[in-house]
């Protein structure tokens, strides 16, 4: 893709605004909480001060809005308290240009590498070095700065009480991640009457299983509903993929595939009825015609063999998934723990130090934005136009790791910072609001920014600026800068933001080969595990089948997160061209799939056990780990070991309904994927 394209598409959707579910009582919180600070703040200590405060609880509040499943009461204390340590040793060192600037490098290279912890550490961290810039610049002595920095943490107290006195959905984003996952697997079935071999994207069941982890505090209050359900939609898929798919035994077309698209259907209907019992925490209403159609006896004599098998399973499993929707009180005792953030600080240092290495676009991303930061501050002090904070607050905002987020938020920054500011300069010129008018205008900006922030960067932003128009004037601080002023510098932050990703750039394009060999590697360690447990049955629940499911699907989100954001790089494809990645992406979803319908049929413990699998699970083994050294070192993938164990089995094939089936099947697909990369290969 040409730079000119890249640009064009970058901006295109950084300026994007979706349809998103509002949450206006969510936002009101927010909003209330920022007015009571700011409104105690005023009446006790005076404008600067509230000022501070502002920033604190309006900071506090947006680290709440995260896609996190920690306590929202913990979001905010933290957010609070980083930004109030940020703020008191930035003024400390505010009086030495050259002391604040090796401090701004310092706190700026921090959080770039506080992405290796996640987005939401990340955007906190990116967001105090911001904010941080502006409210160095309010006090007047280290007294005063101690105090400023202890009103902003008392910000993030209040928010956090706020959360806790007036709860809004408590566990909602735990509840709308279960039902997201039971909802896309009542899609999965829909897809399955019309499209037998239909894909599915794990990223939901993915979600709900990290949302299911608790600390010590959680577990204690949350609903049982919250737990167990997503364990029954993980079991339910290979069953709904095994009574779809034409292999397992039923023909394309006759009464055998009118029973299961009925089966389907009504699995469809109870799953979405689950999912909404689980988002609103209400009793599950099953529709009759579903249940009447899990029910009906016809099922035992049209459906038989393996397809009757999963029909029964299937049954069995949406039976307990609507028992587990009920609202409940009681808790269960086996949960999947996550850290208290102190005990979270060792996991997150060692994964920052994993970054530190050669290569890694966390380690380029940090040292990107601390360079730009810097020079950011050091232009915006130097031109005349005052308050050149709005250079490096800028930068540092639009900046992430990865190209097309850099690009698209510079671009919606700048877009939205116009329109902001100039809406909100032309109200204080129109209006010349007070100290108190003035406060009352950035809370009414910060309820629209919190309702409206999930809809688009580009509209947030024009809440932002005019809320900082308004914040700055409650003591006439941001009235001396005119809207051109304002843009300019926020123009040139972006500007700063984007050339350094051109200059030192992080590309995700060279790093698709590695992610697919990744991606094969560990989907073919999952297809090994499973034909294993055909030779050595111990039951369906065995946990190496498990973990090696979680590598695979681990590993395909990587490969599609990658891809996603190298689709607008301009980039030559280097060994991997567009229409490669798709259709080893689709081989290897395929290769997926069929080790799913296989794991779906795992023998029960105690079932005599098949020699030949013992040799399919070696095949697989050797060919896909070989296979994937061959796909990193840029050569033709062959897979010549399960071949020949096919070839061996022509004679005699095992007597399991699906390993001589499966096997072939997975030897298909590995060879659509040696045929998607030979083109590429050859290019590269």
């Amino acid at each position: 893709m040409s730079w000119l394209r890249a640009l064009k598409e970058t901006a295109r959707s950084g300026l994007t605004t979706e349809r998103r579910r509002l949450e206006p009582v969510v936002a009101a919180r927010g909003a209330l909480g920022l007015a009571l600070v700011v409104g105690v703040s005023l009446a006790l200590f005076g404008p600067a001060v509230a000022v501070s405060s502002a920033f604190g609880a309006f900071q506090a509040a947006i680290a709440t809005f995260q896609r996190s499943w920690r306590p929202r009461p913990t979001l905010a204390l933290a957010s609070g308290a980083s930004l109030a340590v940020s703020t008191f040793l930035g003024y400390l060192t505010g009086a030495h240009t050259a002391l604040f600037l090796a401090l701004l490098l310092l706190w700026t290279f921090l959080s770039g590498l506080a992405w290796a912890a996640g987005p939401t550490a990340g955007i906190i961290a990116s967001s105090n070095v911001a904010i941080m810039l502006v409210t160095v610049t309010l006090p007047t002595s280290v007294a005063t700065a101690a105090g400023h920095a202890a009103v902003i943490f008392a910000g993030g107290v209040v928010q956090a009480a706020l959360v806790v006195l007036l709860p809004v959905r408590r566990w909602g984003a735990q509840r709308d991640a279960l039902a997201d996952a039971l909802a896309a697997e009542a899609d999965y079935a829909r897809r399955l009457r019309h499209d037998p071999v239909a894909p599915f994207d794990p990223v939901p069941l993915m979600t709900a299983r990290s949302a299911a982890a608790v600390t010590p505090r959680q577990a204690r209050t949350r609903p049982a509903e919250l737990h167990g359900a997503r364990g029954l939609a993980e079991r339910i898929r290979p069953v709904l993929a095994s009574l779809a798919d034409p292999a397992v035994g039923v023909p394309g077309e006759g009464p055998e595939r009118a029973r299961v698209r009925e089966l389907l259907g009504a699995a469809a209907e109870v799953l979405d009825a689950a999912a909404h019992a689980i988002r609103h925490g209400e009793p599950v209403a099953l529709p009759p015609p579903a249940l009447a159609a899990l029910r009906t006896p016809d099922t035992g004599a049209i459906l038989k063999g393996p397809s009757r098998r999963a029909a029964l399973r299937l049954a069995a499993l949406l039976g307990d998934v609507v028992e587990t929707a009920e609202p409940r009180t009681e808790t269960s005792d086996a949960l999947r723990t996550r850290p208290t953030l102190v005990r979270l600080a060792p996991i997150v240092l060692t994964e920052v130090r994993a970054e530190l290495r050669p290569g890694s676009p966390v380690l380029r991303h940090a040292l990107r934005v601390s360079v730009v930061t810097a020079a950011g501050y050091l232009l915006g002090t130097w031109l005349p136009f005052g308050h050149g904070y709005w250079a490096p607050m800028a930068s540092v905002m639009v900046m992430r790791p990865d190209f097309s987020q850099t690009y698209a938020r510079s671009v919606a920054r700048f877009g939205g910072t116009l329109v902001g500011v100039a809406l909100a300069t032309a109200v204080v010129r129109a209006a010349h609001p007070g100290t108190y008018l003035s406060a009352a205008l950035a809370v009414l900006c910060a309820f629209g920014m919190y309702l409206l922030m999930r809809t688009g960067y580009a509209v947030a932003q024009v809440c932002v600026s005019a809320y900082v128009v308004f914040l700055l004037g409650m003591e006439g601080a941001g009235l001396t800068q005119t809207v051109r002023e304002r843009v300019l510098l926020t123009l040139l932050g972006g500007l700063l933001a984007m050339l350094s990703y051109a200059v030192y750039p992080a590309w995700e394009t060279p790093r698709l080969r590695g992610l697919l060999a990744d991606w094969l590697a560990s989907v073919g360690a999952y297809a090994a595990v499973v034909a294993a447990r055909y030779a050595d049955p111990a039951g369906p629940a065995g946990p190496d089948v498990r973990e090696a499911l979680l590598r695979t699907r681990a590993a395909r989100v990587a490969w599609q997160e990658a891809v996603a954001r190298a689709t607008h790089e301009p980039v030559r494809h280097r060994g991997l061209s567009h229409a490669a990645v798709e259709e080893a992406e689709h081989a290897l979803a395929e290769f997926g799939r069929v080790v799913m319908l296989l794991e779906a049929h795992l023998p029960e413990r105690g079932a005599p056990p098949l020699p030949a699998a013992a040799t399919l699970a070696e095949a697989l083994r050797r060919s896909t780990a070989r296979g994937a050294k061959e796909v990193r070192e840029r050569r033709v993938p062959h897979w010549d070991d399960l071949r020949e164990t096919l070839a061996a089995w022509s004679a005699e094939p095992p007597e399991h309904f699906l390993i001589h089936k499966g096997a072939v099947l997975l030897l298909e697909t590995l060879e659509e994927l040696t045929t998607a990369l030979t083109e590429s290969t050859r290019a590269g």
